[in-house]
């Protein structure tokens, strides 16, 4: 594991007055950047050719960095250039995924705003729900087996697939009925099977509640909440019963899109508990904890219970829902925030105070 010492030594070679806030482009990047800019950061976008084009239309990056694969951010050569551009690297989940969580934490030798440690909690699913529950907070009954299946479950598998190969099931013959089907169209493997998670299928309404922790402030803030658009599942329930059985579509929980909501106001106190009890306890078990944004994907079910089933210890996808701010992040200072520029304050304060290595690692 790369050290804080490790990249403090670096960061004490920039300087200090040309800092550039640089992503790949791709997930969150365009609320990123723009946000990086209203604070006065220069910004750098790691692309490649014919992915380039939304970042040059909103003309949210100052420089580009091209790679052939998004792969090739782990490489030397890139990571040498970002050095030389003073780089802060904020990571989301296409970067996770392309550099891939060991180079993140033993080679990728750049200052990323956040906790590096604490990503490796949000790819495995007993970490994460070690820390969930650990936290106190509710999350769905686990299965170890699916010999186990005594109910309806929803069946997930690892990496950041964005819900691709989800699948309901009600009963062991089942499982393995949708399972080896999706083998046979390519979404699954075998090792996926064997890994699967499977766990309750909680009925309830979809909130995907999105923190900054400021370890400048000790604060845990909301800045807004989404739900998700998944297809084919959002298209399939627009179908008429009997015609969904005679069409024989199976479901998939692909995510496409973000839709931005508000909860009920009563309900604060139990998204602002989570928030608190999620921060205290990662502190405790991947010190320093959180840093910066994070998101518990959660159901509301019918006694108003929120039940976490997904956690995300960097910003989350649906921080895109709410680029020119939410009705939750316009409340702290009466304006418009993104958690791009949220993630960008942060990093200016921490410079004004000679605070850095509480922000990066």
């Amino acid at each position: 594991m790369i050290s804080k010492n490790e990249i403090l030594e670096i960061f004490d070679k920039y300087n200090k007055d040309e800092i550039t806030i640089a992503t790949l482009g791709s997930h969150t990047s365009l609320h990123i950047l723009k946000g990086a800019k209203l604070e006065g950061f220069s910004t750098v976008c790691i692309t490649m050719k014919g992915r380039d084009v939304p970042y040059k239309r909103f003309k949210v990056a100052d420089k580009f960095i091209y790679v052939d694969n998004f792969s090739d951010i782990k490489n030397e050569e890139i990571q040498e250039k970002l050095r030389e551009l003073n780089a802060i690297v904020v990571p989301h989940g296409s970067f996770i995924a392309y550099c891939g969580l060991d180079n993140v934490e033993n080679n990728f030798l750049v200052p990323m705003f956040g906790n590096r440690k604490i990503l490796r909690w949000e790819s495995e699913r007993s970490l994460e729900g070690k820390l969930l529950r650990e936290a106190g907070i509710r999350v769905p009954k686990k299965y170890e087996s699916p010999e186990d299946i005594d109910g309806t479950v929803i069946v997930k598998f690892p990496g950041a697939r964005g819900g691709r190969g989800y699948f309901i099931a009600s009963s062991t013959e089942e499982f393995y009925k949708k399972a080896e089907d999706l083998k046979k169209r390519g979404i699954l493997t075998d090792e996926d099977i064997a890994n699967a998670h499977i766990e309750e299928y909680v009925v309830g309404t979809n909130f995907c509640i999105h923190y900054f922790y400021s370890p400048l402030k000790d604060e845990v803030e909301l800045l807004g909440m989404d739900k998700r658009y998944e297809s084919n599942i959002d298209g399939l329930v627009r179908i008429p019963a009997k015609d969904q059985l005679e069409m024989e579509i199976n479901p998939s929980y692909v995510i496409t899109g973000n839709i931005p909501v508000v909860i009920r106001e009563s309900l604060l106190p139990q998204v602002f508990d989570m928030g608190d009890k999620l921060v205290a306890k990662a502190k405790e078990l991947v010190p320093p904890g959180m840093i910066g944004p994070f998101c518990l994907q959660c159901l509301c079910n019918e006694d108003l219970e929120l039940v976490v089933f997904e956690m995300s210890a960097r910003t989350d996808g649906g921080t895109n829902s709410f680029m020119n701010g939410s009705p939750y992040s316009f409340l702290y200072n009466g304006e418009p925030l993104s958690m791009g520029q949220r993630i960008a304050r942060e990093i200016k304060m921490a410079l004004q105070l000679n605070m850095i290595d509480k922000v990066i690692s």
